[in-house]
């Protein structure tokens, strides 16, 4: 018998430390971060990253040293055994993913297609 493994979402400790700035910055430093995906970009699905007060009803709720991720359930079968990370440089700072499930992704990273 096959057994379902979890799925799952990880930050990286510098993702985690920009997710708490964006709580804080917000004004909801109680609430979490919802991680989702939206149809559209170059590839089909954008990543999306926003502060939000309280997870929905259906949300799978993670949480990183005290921050708390929300992710709906469609989102995380494709997001499922990612890793979010926080790149900054001259030219771009914001999340990284990084998604096993990619199987094209764009020139700058922020959509991708299954």
């Amino acid at each position: 018998m096959e057994t379902m493994q979890p799925l799952t979402i990880r930050f990286t400790p510098k993702a985690i430390a920009k997710a708490r700035e964006l709580l804080q910055k917000s004004g909801v430093p109680e609430g979490g971060v919802r991680v989702g995906l939206v149809g559209g970009g170059c590839s089909g699905y954008t990543y999306r990253i926003q502060a939000e007060a309280a997870p929905r009803p259906q949300d799978h709720i993670f949480e990183f040293e005290g921050v708390r991720v929300f992710v709906d359930p469609k989102s995380l079968k494709l997001l499922n055994g990612s890793t979010v990370d926080y790149h900054e440089s001259l030219m771009y700072s914001g999340f990284a993913f990084h998604n096993p499930n990619a199987k094209r992704t764009c020139g700058c990273g922020s959509s991708f297609s299954v």
